[in-house]
């Protein structure tokens, strides 16, 4: 017998202990090589744990257990042999002969074993299943050992999925309890401190949104045709915030003891639900991006955060922060700094107001902004006018292809 001793690896530097949110498998099951076994959470992210080489595995550590980086959490016998595939019943070719009636018989389904992953969605399947809002117990699972697997949640949707009306209000007093996950644990503790730590304000303006929409829908299937990527508003918010930045850099700084930290550069995170919790991908050296590689940086980070697959190092080091709340349908809020930078910004949902324009009311797609600053680096003045100066930059597009200033500027070389 020869036993492998699986470790937990690190998942980005300084952090120590990671939690196992679910095995993938069974004990004793067949795993092959870069199979994926486990999905465990950090205070980060969560990350799936890949078989290092094929055989039985015998778990060491159970679901829930929060194990230390470089802890054996089971061990594979890679002496083992792969189990042999049932053999198909052979049918003679003789044995063929027709048979005019054929009487239907009922199709005998093997039970499925009942583990860990019965009935537990995998995270593509959980985000599908969370939009439509789809409870586990309302499909069957056809992965391993009984996973749901998003060909799972599609079959069920396209079939008509009919929500039992004592889903949630059963007229019982009964309450459950689930354990936080060491995501949402750090999350909270992260929230709480900057309440505690930081002298927070917000402030807020409104911008209107017609003139990107006009020219979002003048050119975005142009766009998407040369870029293969969609045209939406974040790249438009990520380009005028790096504008404004370069004007106002303490917005882009942080607090570190006694010294500020002044970056260079623009570091922007966007922040994503997922079915873990909040998570701020961060698009790097956003300043240098055009529409096109922020918008496809965007997609590509989401999508991976979604699934939970995003890694540690791509939620860290940001130097600014966006969030869409609108998504959702939030008219305004204040929302709150992702530490350890000094600022985020909010967007909100679009709403048909009426604003005055050249002496006259106007229907126009109007959007709040908001920023909340901690107050310790940013003055009210800076926070103010970073705002106003986002906001002219969405309301003429113009100025973010000439940077923060007007092409009759630089023509006239003012």
């Amino acid at each position: 017998m020869s036993l492998l001793e699986m470790k937990v690896p690190s998942p980005g530097e300084s952090i120590s202990e990671v939690e196992i949110a679910a095995w993938l498998v069974s004990e004793g099951d067949y795993v092959e090589k870069d199979q994926a076994i486990a999905e465990v959470d950090s205070d980060k992210a969560t990350l799936e744990l890949p078989a290092e080489e094929s055989g039985t595995i015998q778990f060491k550590a159970e679901e829930g257990d929060v194990v230390k980086v470089g802890q054996v959490v089971c061990v594979i016998d890679t002496s083992a042999k792969a189990p042999e595939a049932p053999n198909a019943p052979k049918v003679k070719k003789e044995e063929v002969i027709e048979t005019p009636v054929v009487e239907k018989k009922e199709e005998k389904t093997e039970s499925v074993k009942e583990t860990y992953a019965t009935g537990v969605p995998s995270p593509a399947a959980a985000k599908m299943m969370s939009e439509n809002n789809v409870k586990a117990g309302q499909i069957s699972g056809t992965g391993k050992d009984g996973r749901i697997l998003k060909s799972d949640v599609i079959g069920a949707l396209s079939k008509g999925i009919v929500m039992p009306s004592t889903e949630y209000w059963s007229g019982s007093r009964e309450v459950s309890k689930e354990k936080l996950s060491m995501l949402r644990r750090k999350i909270a503790e992260r929230l709480v401190s900057v309440k505690n730590e930081t002298a927070m304000l917000t402030t807020f303006n409104e911008i209107d949104m017609k003139p990107i929409m006009d020219l979002r829908k003048k050119y975005k299937e142009a766009f998407a045709k040369k870029h293969e990527v969609n045209l939406g508003f974040m790249s438009f918010f990520t380009k005028a915030v790096t504008e404004a930045l370069q004007l106002y850099p303490s917005v882009n700084a942080q607090i570190d003891g006694k010294d500020i930290i002044l970056h260079e550069y623009a570091d922007i995170g966007i922040a994503v639900s997922s079915p873990k919790g909040l998570m701020v991908p961060v698009v790097r050296n956003a300043e240098s991006m055009s529409l096109a590689e922020i918008e496809r940086e965007i997609k590509r980070l989401a999508i991976k955060a979604r699934d939970g697959k995003i890694t540690p190092d791509e939620m860290t080091g940001g130097t600014f922060t966006i969030t869409n709340g609108g998504v959702f349908g939030s008219m305004l809020s204040t929302p709150i700094i992702n530490p350890p930078q000094s600022a985020i910004l909010g967007m909100h949902n679009i709403v048909e107001r009426p604003i005055a324009i050249g002496g006259k009311v106007e229907i126009r797609p109007i959007m709040y902004l908001a920023l909340s600053y901690d107050h310790r680096i940013i003055d009210g003045k800076e926070s103010v006018s970073f705002l106003v100066k986002v906001k002219e930059m969405l309301e003429n597009p113009d100025k973010m292809i000439f940077g923060s200033k007007d092409p009759k500027e630089i023509l006239l070389g003012l």
